[in-house]
């Protein structure tokens, strides 16, 4: 019976531990992360005209292989915000300037040929991605074109583009895709689902893109595969002078220290119920 003054002192110090629990203590980290952010608005104008379809990319076609190197393109971003624009024989908006990258991978996905009016309208395509970045108040603002062909549709020519794009000091990169010359183009299908591929000769203009670039500020690129396309976009961000999207600052991380004393109260409740039920039991 001599020992019954433990029982309050049990139950004072897991009264204790609950409160310090309840507190949340916290230890600082001591790594501090720099908040300091850097960000590139990008808009990337994609080709959609049926040459896209060309099989010199085989055993896929060269807007499958644009879509899924622009796709690792964008999950590899941190911090720069991504728009896209479409284009044909006319261009449009597909996503807005956005950090929400899952959002511009989805679009991505549902993209394809024989959707708009067939044709290459690069100066309108220009033209849309330049007044997407007209109220970007990033201090880098870039346009990326990627074209396989020569313009030749479209209310606005291409240099006017460029020279709107020089007023608003947006550098142009340009990526010509494909080979060139006469390539395999799909021709429909044979009795047993194949495709059927004839060679096609498909008009470029490599001198355009490189005026676009040289012009604008930007630079031009010829992607005759897989691998080229992946240099080049990346050759285009490696370019680029990075811009603060953030107010610049540190701050520290932080450690919830609150769990050894939340276990430690749960655990002298139970001993204090233990001992009452046990060793200190009083009997009438």
């Amino acid at each position: 019976m001599h020992l019954l003054p433990v029982l309050p002192v049990v139950r004072a110090l897991a009264v204790a531990a609950a409160l310090i629990a309840l507190a949340r203590p916290q230890s600082r980290d001591a790594r501090v992360r720099d908040l300091s952010v850097e960000g590139i608005d990008i808009v990337v104008a994609l080709d959609l005209s049926t040459s896209m379809e060309a099989g010199d990319f085989r055993p896929q076609n060269r807007l499958h292989v644009a879509k899924e190197v622009l796709a690792e393109f964008i999950s590899n971003r941190v911090n720069d915000r991504i728009g896209l624009v479409v284009f044909a024989g006319a261009a449009y908006t597909q996503a807005p300037l956005t950090l929400d990258y899952g959002v511009v991978r989805e679009v991505l996905k549902q993209i394809r040929t024989r959707v708009l009016e067939d044709g290459t309208a690069i100066g309108d395509a220009l033209a849309t991605s330049l007044n997407r970045l007209r109220d970007s108040e990033a201090k880098s603002r870039v346009v990326v074109l990627i074209t396989d062909g020569d313009n030749n549709a479209g209310k606005i020519s291409p240099l006017d583009a460029a020279s709107m794009a020089e007023s608003l000091k947006i550098p142009i990169y340009t990526i010509l895709v494909g080979k060139g010359g006469k390539v395999p183009f799909p021709q429909g299908q044979d009795l047993f689902g194949n495709t059927v591929w004839r060679d096609t000769e498909i008009p470029i203009n490599p001198e355009l893109l490189q005026d676009i670039a040289s012009r604008t500020g930007g630079e031009y690129y010829r992607a005759t595969d897989p691998e080229g396309l992946k240099q080049g976009l990346q050759k285009v961000l490696d370019s680029l002078e990075r811009s603060k999207l953030m107010e610049g600052g540190a701050s520290a991380t932080y450690r919830e220290d609150f769990h050894p004393y939340l276990l430690a109260a749960f655990g002298l409740a139970a001993l204090e119920l233990l001992l009452r039920a046990t060793f200190l039991r009083v009997f009438p």
